[in-house]
């Protein structure tokens, strides 16, 4: 499994390269001025936010885990997103287990 960054001194350094390696992982460096992989993890963070963290107050972590869960549930099954064609999450992923025809 690959870890994608940018090419900021925190994520090429010796340290963080080691520690990565020690997960498991192996380093994926993003291409020079293409941040979009970051830019949508950015992006559902804001939404996340917005539409769940600073709406809602939690009195306990469960709470706070169960609430994670339901907008996971909420955000795959009902988001359309631009970037999909206008599906959602849930209909790419069924698209992407779909069996590939037999080539001739």
């Amino acid at each position: 499994m690959a870890l994608r960054h940018d090419h900021g001194s925190l994520y090429i350094s010796h340290d963080f390269q080691e520690e990565i390696a020690f997960l498991g992982l192996t380093s994926s460096p993003a291409f020079v001025r293409a941040p979009e992989g970051k830019g949508c993890a950015e992006r559902f963070v804001r939404i996340l936010k917005e539409n769940l963290l600073w709406v809602k107050d939690f009195s306990t972590v469960e709470e706070l885990r169960l609430a994670l869960l339901n907008f996971k549930r909420l955000y795959n099954e009902n988001w359309i997103l631009h970037r999909h064609g206008d599906k959602t999450p849930a209909q790419v992923r069924q698209e992407q287990l779909q069996p590939l025809p037999l080539a001739a």
